[in-house]
């Protein structure tokens, strides 16, 4: 049976290589190990394996991560749906934000956010595929909201997160992750992340430009949900 640690190796082997088969630096491409239903003990294992960038969908299991896992320096990033009321615990407990797709959402980020700590790191999410399921701000409303984000304070907005309609096709995957790629270079913001791409489509994000891949199943195993 694979070991985290061999499937962080091989995460990283796939990174690298399709990082060279666009002529990126492989630097430029960061990994963030997705945690949701999976145990602290894993998070441990991954951290032991060179992991720093951990992310939560779900806040009350990241935070219970969060406890036992004071002593070791980790990144953490929250990158599921946002309700307002869970925003002053994200606000205190996240580095990152990847999954804001409203103002009203960004304004109690920036109001709850302690003054003690760095910026909150801000991503907008955005619905390129147009499922009525998804979350994301719609393209056509994406400036204002970009500008709006920026404007407000204890916020770094840096670019834009994306969860793309699932295809296997890759052409169809480079297709979509271009068009956040291109809603990012039309924004007259000096942004400088583009979070997108999973197990199964790193490499064609990686080949639009994509500076976070959200890796969960090829790094901790099929998540049980039974245990969210």
């Amino acid at each position: 049976m694979s070991t985290i640690a061999d499937n962080i190796s091989r995460v990283i082997a796939r990174i690298e290589a399709a990082a060279q088969a666009c002529g990126r630096a492989p630097a430029t491409i960061g990994l963030l190990a997705v945690s949701k239903t999976k145990p602290a003990e894993a998070v441990r294992e991954a951290f032991a394996a060179g992991v720093r960038d951990v992310g939560e969908n779900y806040l009350q299991e990241a935070l219970e991560k969060q406890t036992q896992l004071t002593d070791l320096a980790l990144t953490w990033h929250f990158i599921g749906p946002i309700q307002s009321n869970k925003t002053r615990a994200i606000a205190e407990h996240f580095d990152w934000v990847h999954s804001v797709d409203r103002l009203k959402i960004a304004q109690r980020l920036a109001e709850q956010r302690p003054e003690g700590l760095a910026p909150l790191n801000i991503c907008i999410q955005v619905n390129v595929s147009g499922e009525a399921s998804k979350s994301g701000c719609a393209p056509a409303e994406l400036e204002a909201l970009a500008q709006a984000i920026s404007a407000l304070p204890r916020l770094k907005l840096r670019g834009l997160m994306a969860i793309p309609e699932p295809t296997d096709d890759p052409d169809a995957q480079e297709a979509a992750f271009a068009s956040v790629r291109i809603l990012q270079e039309r924004l007259s913001l000096p942004l400088d992340t583009l979070s997108m791409g999973m197990s199964h489509d790193l490499e064609a994000a990686i080949a639009q430009g994509a500076t976070w891949v959200r890796i969960g199943t090829a790094l901790f195993g099929a998540r049980d949900y039974g245990q969210a």
